[in-house]
């Protein structure tokens, strides 16, 4: 086989807080998948950027070290010339999204390959049928939900049609059955000789293929800390009551996005909902918490009379809630008389100490999850907290301290709900809902919702057994 990208010796420092990558080397042939493993925080978005060429076109900072793309070196070619060739897709996709339709999205870079326009419209038509975005050609992509964003990105990209694809954690965002059909997608590309990186925590999607070599990147930081296992004074144990949700329906645009959703969930418990891409479960949190406009009946009953229902949240784009200058600013952001024993209890549990001096925005996708988890966990939520897809970008160990953290919420008598695609971490909830755009198709506790095939076969979505712990 034929090396078309290597990576020598390379290594790169952000000089805005002296973190980056340790030096690595890494070969990759024509028909080859590599899969790369990390610690979140370890640099694997910083080496995919090496890798197409955005370190040190675009990022300033100290790189050393040399990318070889076909013989030539990155950093003697020009930005066109080295993305005729590799297609880099964003761990984050909204960072992606440029057009204002999905249609022009995908055309924009073909439009900058140069293609005669019978082939781009080819191109276009194949890849909307692929990706079952027909209906969606003409949505803004700002409009679409997270994980269709990620599959825009994806589509975006392989419309392209590169010789080398860069993946920074493509199954993220995605349900179980879509990480499924692109893995197999990606594997049809390596076999027919295409090369593919990719980079991604949810490594059992590849762990059982054949077409990925994985490699381990070692991680430029220090040891991690021992995550912090009790801390007396938090949280708070709150009095019970049950969150009701009657009839709750969702428009936008004069399109119907969720209907007829009723459930009655008591306290001190946590609830997972999960459903396909685009299913409104982010609509559904954003309702919870009042930043959604919808029809129908949402109360709490504790005793007394009813009261509207008081979350604290946690967004799927952690760069919706992020803008001071500093982590500590962040977390402690117009906090009056802040506890300051729980703030040093988060950092510490939330392996975010060694940041605290540093701008949010430079933190990896994972860090920036347990930032907003922090900054949201310093601020009591009367009835509890909302989570919307928090395994995102997390490693196994910091999935363990988010699952230890969220235990102690529900066991205080809050109320914990999460959206999730990560099966494993839904199985940790006490109580677990199917949700599609017209209703709730199951719901009841998890063990039992997980062990019913004929919903989830209803529902779209594949539940392999690999895939689901304590069943």
């Amino acid at each position: 086989m034929s090396e078309v990208l290597l990576a020598d010796q390379i290594a790169f420092t952000y000089p805005q807080n002296n973190l980056g990558l340790a030096p690595v080397s890494l070969s990759v042939n024509a028909g080859e998948g590599i899969f790369i493993s990390g610690n979140s925080g370890s640099g694997k978005s910083t080496f995919t950027r090496c890798l197409s060429g955005l370190i040190p076109h675009l990022y300033r900072g100290e790189f050393s070290g040399k990318v070889l793309l076909n013989g030539q070196a990155t950093v003697d070619l020009l930005m066109w010339e080295i993305s005729q060739r590799v297609g880099l897709v964003f761990q984050n996709p909204a960072h992606q999204m440029l057009a204002p339709t999905v249609e022009t999205e995908i055309l924009f870079g073909l439009e900058n390959l140069g293609l005669p326009r019978s082939e781009m419209n080819q191109r276009l038509e194949d890849t909307l049928n692929l990706f079952q975005f027909q209906r969606f050609r003409d949505r803004s992509p700002h409009t679409l939900s997270g994980g269709e964003q990620q599959k825009l990105a994806l589509a975006s990209i392989l419309a392209r049609q590169p010789d080398v694809f860069i993946f920074d954690e493509p199954l993220s965002m995605l349900d179980t059955t879509s990480a499924l059909e692109l893995v197999a997608h990606i594997e049809s590309l390596i076999n027919a000789g295409k090369s593919a990186v990719i980079c991604e925590h949810r490594d059992k999607y590849l762990q059982p293929s054949t077409f990925f070599r994985k490699f381990v990147l070692p991680g430029i930081h220090p040891p991690e800390e021992e995550p912090v296992s009790s801390h007396p004074a938090y949280p708070e144990t709150q009095e019970p009551f049950i969150l009701e949700v009657e009839n709750l329906a969702v428009e936008k645009s004069g399109q119907s996005i969720l209907r007829n959703i009723n459930f009655s969930l008591p306290s001190g418990q946590i609830v997972a909902i999960v459903g396909r891409n685009g299913a409104g479960k982010t609509t559904l949190l954003r309702s919870l918490v009042g930043l959604q406009k919808f029809t129908g009946e949402m109360r709490v009953q504790n005793g007394k009379a009813p009261q509207k229902p008081r979350f604290r949240m946690v967004f799927q784009n952690p760069d919706m809630q992020l803008f001071n200058a500093s982590v500590c600013d962040e977390i402690l952001f117009k906090i009056h008389n802040p506890n300051l024993e729980r703030y040093q209890w988060l950092m510490e549990a939330l392996n975010l100490l060694r940041y605290e001096d540093t701008p949010p925005l430079l933190l990896s996708e994972g860090e920036k999850r347990r930032l907003a988890l922090a900054l949201t966990l310093m601020q009591n939520g009367e009835h509890g907290i909302l989570l919307d897809e928090p395994a995102l970008g997390q490693d196994q160990e910091h999935k363990t301290v988010l699952v230890d953290l969220l235990q102690r919420l529900a066991k205080a008598g809050f109320l914990v709900i999460f959206s999730t695609h990560d099966l494993e971490l839904a199985a940790h909830a006490d109580h677990l809902i199917l949700l599609q755009p017209d209703g709730i198709l199951t719901e009841g506790p998890t063990h039992a919702v997980l062990e019913d095939r004929s919903a989830w076969n209803r529902i779209g979505l594949v539940r392999p057994d690999w895939m689901v712990l304590n069943v």
